[in-house]
């Protein structure tokens, strides 16, 4: 299915007014609504590609630009943490006219804005897709003991970071993408940007998790096996917090989803569409760049 002549099926960059400022978000296709929270450092702008695969596979998807990226002001100091972006993605669906409870994708940092939503508004959600998210706070150092993510230096972050980038093999088509997104919003707010990551390095949701475990919302974990950002003691420690729902694994890193759209719309559609695509437990190859 192509988007073709379908005005539906194009994405558009409309922005609307939260809390009084203005907001960026990308909004196509028709159907349920499919909310798309980007990772840190980046916006919805990067993930482009990503998102028209979805729309083109007959998904409405709103994504918009999180406080602090892609041009949306930040939050205020006294709500910088994950409810406080959870409370600010309320306000944005209601700004968009979005009533109904969404199917809500998070990536990374995303991916905990979105537990926190699903927490603290569970009236907004009908079922949580988790792409190597932050939130499940385990880390193993270098001589093999398990420690809470804040303990992790950011270093060490930074090595990851970047061993993730560097071995790219679609890195030419991807790396001016992200980076274009990337330094235009350190430019914009460094400060944001700092401040964001502190929050994802220390984050621990294991609490909301077991709460939406209890609720029994729909909750899929997403994972690319060779993430080195969120590493396999964290999403054990997330997926163990839900009741070991059981973790779809790609063969990609971190985010795995930028560089390789056809298998992440493969994944989506298969555990929101099952029987429309069908890549079986293991999606098969995947590689992506760290966001």
């Amino acid at each position: 299915m192509t988007s073709g002549g379908d005005p539906g099926r194009r994405l558009g960059w409309p922005s609307c007014t939260v809390r009084g400022r203005p907001v960026s978000y990308l909004s196509a296709g028709d159907g349920p609504p499919l909310l798309f929270l980007h990772g840190w450092g980046l916006s919805h702008a990067s993930y482009r590609g990503t998102l028209r695969r979805l729309v083109d596979h007959g998904m409405r998807v709103l994504a918009p630009a999180l406080p602090g990226f892609g041009g949306t002001p930040d939050l205020p100091a006294d709500e910088l943490s994950l409810a406080g972006y959870a409370r600010w993605t309320g306000d944005f669906l209601d700004a968009v006219g979005v009533a109904e409870p969404v199917t809500l994708v998070g990536h990374s940092f995303g991916g905990g804005v979105a537990i926190r939503i699903a927490h603290d508004g569970p009236h907004r959600v009908s079922r949580l897709v988790l792409v190597n998210s932050i939130g499940g706070s385990a880390w193993t150092d270098g001589t093999g003991v398990l420690r809470a993510m804040r303990e992790r230096p950011m270093w060490d972050w930074g090595l990851h970071l970047r061993a993730d980038v560097l071995p790219l093999r679609r890195l030419t088509r991807v790396l001016p993408v992200i980076m274009d997104d990337a330094v235009g919003n350190l430019l914009r707010n460094p400060l944001a940007i700092w401040r964001v990551a502190n929050l994802a390095r220390t984050a621990d949701l294991r609490a909301e998790l077991e709460v939406l475990k209890r609720r029994r919302l729909p909750v899929v974990v997403i994972w690319g096996r060779r993430d080195r950002v969120i590493p396999a003691a964290s999403m054990a420690a997330l997926s163990a917090a839900l009741g070991d729902p059981g973790v779809v694994t790609v063969d990609g890193n971190h985010s795995w989803l930028l560089s390789d759209p056809r298998a992440f719309v493969e994944v989506i559609t298969n555990v929101l569409q099952p029987g429309v695509a069908d890549p079986g437990e293991d999606a098969g190859p995947a590689t992506g760049c760290s966001a």
